[in-house]
């Protein structure tokens, strides 16, 4: 990037996503999952959803964005039940040892407020190669998340460890909430944001 008295600008072969594109692309996802809610295994409404073609280009990247929001969404989920203070073990009454109730707990609850998504995602991977590393960094988190596997691992045996367990979580029903900890909500209420 050139230089200009210490200060860098974009030449004019740089693209940066403007606050206006960021939206055209939310709004045509979210009208193409609102259509897939139908039929999510069918194919994609792409052609059928206005700007689609101009937003996104092909069915292709649409589907990888796609895939990067149930990242996003799915991580926060796991963010919101593994993460949490009545983690910690400085924390009396303290949570599980084991993440794998809690990384199960989240991808039930991402899975079922994100069903049309993850359904047109599960539908579409076969048909679509390059989806496949962002689904398999998505299992390599589940995996090391939940305790089942080490970062240091091969990525190839991560992956494997990590879709044995999503399996396993397609065949289970979603185990019930746990209790709130009284102690790790107060000191939620006592903690200062930020």
């Amino acid at each position: 990037m050139p230089q200009t008295g210490g200060m860098a600008r974009v030449t004019e072969g740089d693209q940066a996503m403007s606050w206006n594109d960021f939206y055209r692309r939310r709004d045509v996802m979210e009208a193409v999952l609102r259509q897939a809610r139908r039929a999510p295994d069918a194919e994609l409404p792409f052609a059928g959803i206005e700007g689609a073609e101009e937003v996104f280009g092909t069915e292709e990247q649409l589907l990888q964005a796609l895939q990067h929001k149930w990242t996003q969404v799915l991580g926060g989920y796991l963010r919101a039940h593994v993460a949490g203070p009545e983690d910690a073990d400085e924390v009396p009454g303290g949570g599980e040892s084991d993440h794998v109730d809690a990384v199960s707990r989240a991808w039930h609850e991402a899975a079922r407020d994100h069903a049309t998504l993850r359904a047109v995602l599960d539908a579409h991977l076969p048909r679509y190669p390059a989806l496949r590393p962002m689904h398999d960094a998505e299992l390599r988190m589940l995996a090391i998340t939940a305790g089942l596997a080490e970062p240091y691992e091969p990525r190839d045996e991560v992956a494997k460890v990590g879709a044995a367990f999503v399996a396993l979580l397609r065949n289970q029903a979603p185990a019930p909430a746990r209790r709130a900890n009284p102690v790790g909500q107060l000191l939620r209420k006592l903690a200062p944001a930020g």
